[in-house]
């Protein structure tokens, strides 16, 4: 495991991390990520579009589609250094690297002229339409339909938990274009204006105060033929084109502020005298170290990975399953730690209620990007090679 930067990393580092200093704020310990409300999402259009002048946006896109045709490892490299500042990069995550890598994998010459800059250039931001009420973890099961129309397809059916819907202005759809195949080869793949006659977006209030989930109801909507990605049925080949950029964007972005954790710790008090005196706090802090450095460990191992040409494994599922439990221990000691300071949110809290955030958001965390029960699916199959869990047929289940 090579931990240290190649000569041209290390020369984007250094570019990257200027640039930043000249154009944003360092992130503190108060900077809480809140990319619901419409001034968040108009910082973040401005910010992308900021990014694609200077020449940062699409960093992994070929050249000929706007990007810069870097590696993914460059891309890591941004990341972690962007993460050092109050930046809005959340709002375009589901454009720049889900949307676009698939429009460019699966999209006509047309669509890809048509969708990719807007993309890049912050004026058109991505939703993702897969999951429904009854088709979660089995994405395949899902019933939203679409009817062959005159000039294109009419659409039917429910979406829900879709991260920014309320604001995007398009949407990855998955749809069941022939109901009599099987589940996995009837399905279809359209491009949704978010603006359609028949659209209705309904934000779910999370239990941190935000509104970033939604469910989409679709009645009747029209989709024009040139808005299908592929042919009819190929849906499923390209989902899993979505997925596969997903899992291999998610496994370099997860991080857990250790730091700023113990600075917490340190300041903490209980009794009178530090908290960090408690053998029991202790043994919690100490646990929570270990595990951070562990993961922390895997990050590396995936970074090196990356490095060498190679896409992440299993040690994405292995990091997202260890990295939703770490969130939950930080964030259950930290607001332990604050006494009843820690039922104030907001200005008033410490660090600006980032950790009661940290503690509400990790559930959220243990289900969004594949649940913890298909993490450990992925590791007991693909890992260790256990047998593979007995599935439910649709027929089984309607019998």
């Amino acid at each position: 495991m090579n931990l240290d930067d190649a000569p041209a990393q290390a020369e984007l580092r250094a570019r990257a991390r200027a640039w930043l200093a000249a154009h944003a704020a360092p992130r503190t310990s108060a900077s809480v990520d809140r990319a619901d409300d419409e001034a968040a999402v108009a910082r973040g259009r401005a910010w992308q579009r900021t990014k694609f002048e200077a020449g940062w946006a699409g960093l992994t896109w070929p050249r000929s589609f706007g990007g810069a045709g870097r590696p993914l490892i460059d891309q890591i490299v941004w990341d972690q250094e962007a993460a050092r500042f109050d930046v809005p990069e959340e709002t375009f995550i589901v454009s720049t690297m889900l949307a676009g890598p698939t429009v460019i994998d699966a999209g006509t010459d047309e669509q890809r002229a048509r969708h990719l800059p807007p993309m890049l250039d912050g004026r058109a931001v991505w939703c993702q339409l897969f999951s429904e009420p009854a088709a979660g973890s089995d994405l395949a099961g899902v019933t939203t339909r679409a009817v062959r129309g005159d000039g294109g397809w009419v659409v039917t059916g429910q979406k829900v938990w879709n991260s920014g819907a309320h604001y995007a202005d398009w949407g990855l759809l998955l749809v069941r274009t022939d109901p009599a195949a099987a589940k996995h080869a009837g399905l279809s793949y359209l491009l949704l204006d978010m603006r359609s006659p028949g659209v209705t977006t309904r934000p779910i209030r999370q239990i941190t105060g935000a509104e970033h989930f939604n469910e989409v109801f679709l009645d009747d909507v029209f989709v024009p033929d040139r808005e299908m990605l592929g042919a009819p049925g190929d849906g499923w080949r390209i989902a899993r084109l979505t997925l596969a950029h997903e899992r291999e964007g998610l496994a370099v972005r997860r991080r857990v502020d250790v730091e700023a954790f113990l600075e917490l710790v340190r300041s903490a008090r209980s009794a009178g005298g530090p908290a960090a005196g408690r053998a029991d706090v202790r043994q919690q802090v100490a646990e929570i170290w270990m595990r951070a450095q562990a993961l922390q460990m895997l990050h590396d191992r995936v970074l090196t990975s990356i490095a060498r040409g190679r896409s992440p494994g299993a040690e994405g599922s292995v990091g997202k399953l260890l990295g939703a439990e770490l969130v939950n221990r930080v964030g259950r000691l930290a607001l332990e730690l604050q006494g009843a300071d820690g039922l104030l949110d907001g200005p008033e809290a410490r660090d600006a209620g980032r950790w009661q955030h940290a503690f509400l958001d990790a559930t959220a965390r243990r289900i969004a990007g594949g649940s913890d029960e298909i993490q450990r699916d992925i590791i007991s199959e693909r890992v260790l090679g256990l047998p593979r869990e007995p599935r439910v047929t649709r027929e089984a289940r309607t019998s």
